[in-house]
């Protein structure tokens, strides 16, 4: 057995997964790399684990460190409230991030978090990425949750991997899902479509990679054939696009009040589907007070979309 494992050895550890390698952190830690490397070692050691694998490339975690990651955050980040209360010493930095397919309702509630921090030290990230990065975001802890949808679809082949990463879906809400159109489309101005209605549209999706097809879209129907597809990989560029050439997105119909979205309109689409959307995390890991936080605005943001939906569709009928 190595030395008792330090709170230190915890901060070298978090830092090495925040620099992506043990030569950036050691730089970044003001410490020598045989030192750092050293430092980990001990700690493996003690807790009888491998915490990084290593290759050719550098260093990544395991499994079992994944799982050691999640448990160091919580104690380095109730050390610093402890530290803070009673040393009055410098401002904690707060770490957090979240991955997400491309829904308004998390932008809305991530800048709710960003508002209650804003006189704090912190280092917030929000990435909306392609399904299987956010996927592998959360299995590797480079963000705490990832918020996607299942769908008849694609239940069964996300589930599984989902199962496979160790990772649990929590539900969120149900959304019946709509067709984002700009404002001057054709047919903006009807309370409901088809897909036989869009045929003549080209159709917009986010890019999702060449290996990761159909069951990693996000959008519904991705299978079903249209004469055009045009393919993205930003939500700017989609509501360009929308307006400039007419084309569609199925999505879930909530939008939030960016400058972007005020020309763009979510009409119903007549689907046998349902997009069940929630967020994903690592399986037994306990969620830090920030992710907690986080949720607690996303539930708000998104009781406020329900709403909003629940008023559109008792006008529509």
């Amino acid at each position: 057995r190595g030395p008792p494992m330090t709170l230190q050895q915890l901060r070298y550890i978090i830092q090495i997964v925040q620099s992506g390698s043990i030569s950036m952190a050691a730089q970044k830690l003001y410490i020598t790399q045989p030192s750092l490397s050293k430092s980990v070692a001990d700690l493996e050691k003690e807790m009888g684990i491998t915490i990084f694998n290593r290759n050719n490339r550098g260093v990544y975690l395991s499994d079992d460190g994944a799982k050691f990651l999640a448990y160091a955050r919580q104690i380095v980040e109730q050390a610093d409230l402890l530290e803070h209360q009673y040393k009055f010493g410098p401002p904690i930095r707060r770490v957090f991030a979240v991955s997400s397919q491309h829904y308004a309702f998390a932008v809305d509630a991530f800048a709710a978090l960003v508002r209650d921090y804003q006189d704090d030290q912190y280092e917030f990230a929000l990435r909306e990425s392609r399904t299987y990065d956010i996927i592998e975001d959360v299995r590797t802890q480079r963000s705490e949750l990832g918020i996607l949808y299942l769908s008849k679809f694609n239940r069964d082949v996300l589930q599984r991997i989902f199962q496979n990463a160790e990772l649990n879906f929590v539900p969120l809400f149900k959304a019946k899902p709509h067709v984002f159109l700009s404002r001057n489309h054709p047919l903006a101005h009807r309370k409901s479509v088809t897909l036989k209605d869009l045929k003549p549209f080209p159709r917009l999706s986010y890019e999702q990679g060449l290996d990761h097809a159909f069951h990693f879209t996000e959008e519904l129907h991705s299978t079903e054939e249209a004469q055009q597809n045009i393919v993205v990989s930003d939500k700017s560029t989609m509501f360009q696009l929308m307006a400039d050439v007419q084309g569609y997105n199925i999505a879930s119909g909530a939008l939030n009040a960016d400058p972007d979205s005020e020309e763009i309109v979510p009409v119903l689409l007549k689907s046998a589907e349902v997009m069940d959307i929630g967020y994903i995390h690592p399986t037994d890991h306990p969620l830090s007070a920030l992710c907690e936080e986080f949720l607690k605005h996303l539930h708000v943001c998104i009781e406020k979309f329900t709403q909003s939906e629940n008023a559109a569709q008792s006008s529509r009928s």
